[in-house]
């Protein structure tokens, strides 16, 4: 991967002292994050009690806000971390409660980077859910949303930004000379599903990836590429005559590719929204026969709620969902038996550990080595 944590912090090629701002949206993350920071510090004998730099964006009554920061940021090299998908955020608006939507979050991620009035000596983002990101492209009159939010950001003097599974990371091109990466915890994804099913049997006999739809094509490439099985498709085929919901509805899911009777089932996107495509996939290939059926979104979001995957699972159509702890996820769904959470924290560390220290990221974005030892640890057992 990337040298050792010690031998990172015992360098001297520290582009400058880590400061970290989690934003209200991730707490949680931003916590676990600095520990592992701290720890490895600590063990490269450095005494840092916490890298994270308190912060605020309160608001006026009226709803105008502002962002605060509360201590100084003068030198340092900056991590500001924000999920503009954390809905569970709230403000009182006019008396009433108001959930963040992922344009307050945006607005008060450049609260806090004005804040920081050009003081720091350089300002990274990293934000998993890449705001706008799925109005990526445009078609008729449209608006352009993750474009201008990205030309907006290199505009204030932001150096780097970090997101995880973009939904189309050619959305960069609007910023070309700014640094962008575009994650895919793989690895992570692998070693939950080693971890938490025992049982599972990861050769080309017994198990198989399944792309939803030709624009999860390349990430299900990865791990049939990766584990050495075979790959199917479904495409979707939908009614262009009319608009619903700003897009054309879907007629139905067909499938393409080898047959699937009898081999565990595992198919990969970046987010469940609905959950309502998931489950027709599902459905379909359990009339093909197939055996058991684990589902991964990097954002597991369920916006219609939980009970249609519920039914599904005490059905045996669902075996699991695999999620990350990228953006909020309801008690109800950590606490669901069929829910996996995949912890993507400690790669997180490991990139703000490289950026800061002016190390190549290319071996933590492309993880082929740390799979091959997993597979190879994974097959001695």
């Amino acid at each position: 991967m990337v040298a050792s944590s010690e031998n990172l912090f015992s360098s001297e090629i520290s582009a400058a002292p880590i400061g970290i701002i989690a934003m209200n949206s991730v707490t949680e993350l931003g916590n676990k994050i600095d520990n592992y920071l701290v720890e490895w510090s600590k063990r490269a004998g450095y005494d840092v009690g916490s890298f994270l730099i308190e912060s605020e964006c309160p608001r006026f009554s009226s709803g105008d806000g502002k962002g605060l920061i509360k201590s100084t940021v003068r030198g340092k090299d900056l991590f500001i971390i924000v999920d503009v998908g954390n809905y569970n955020v709230k403000y009182n608006y006019f008396g009433f409660e108001n959930a963040m939507s992922p344009d307050d979050h945006f607005q008060d991620l450049k609260r806090i980077i004005q804040a920081a009035s050009g003081k720091a000596h350089r300002v990274n983002i990293i934000m998993p859910i890449l705001y706008g990101g799925r109005q990526h492209r445009r078609s008729y009159r449209e608006s352009l949303d993750c474009a201008c939010a990205l030309q907006e950001l290199e505009a204030m003097g932001v150096s780097n930004i970090v997101t995880f599974d973009a939904h189309d990371p050619r959305v960069q091109n609007a910023v070309p000379l700014m640094g962008f990466d575009n994650v895919m915890p793989t690895y992570q994804v692998l070693k939950c599903i080693l971890r938490e099913i025992k049982d599972i049997n990861l050769t080309k006999e017994n198990f198989m990836i399944v792309s939803p739809d030709e624009g999860a094509l390349n990430r299900n490439m990865y791990y049939a590429s990766v584990l050495g099985v075979d790959m199917g498709m479904f495409y979707k085929r939908r009614d262009y005559s009319q608009i619903v919901n700003g897009r054309n509805p879907i007629v139905a899911h067909e499938y393409l590719g080898n047959p699937v009777e009898g081999k565990d089932i595992f198919v990969a996107d970046d987010i469940i929204s609905s959950g309502e495509s998931m489950l027709d996939l599902a459905y379909n290939l359990k009339e093909k026969k197939a055996g058991r059926i684990f589902t991964y979104a990097t954002y597991a979001i369920f916006t219609n709620g939980l009970e249609k995957f519920d039914k599904a699972y005490e059905e045996g159509v669902i075996g699991g969902v695999f999620g990350t702890n990228l953006t909020y996820r309801t008690p109800e769904l950590l606490n669901r038996p069929w829910f996996h959470e995949v912890d993507v924290s400690k790669y997180i560390a490991y990139f703000i550990e490289a950026i800061n220290h002016d190390v190549s990221i290319g071996k933590i974005i492309d993880p082929h080595t740390k799979i091959d030892n997993l597979l190879k640890k994974y097959n001695m057992k």
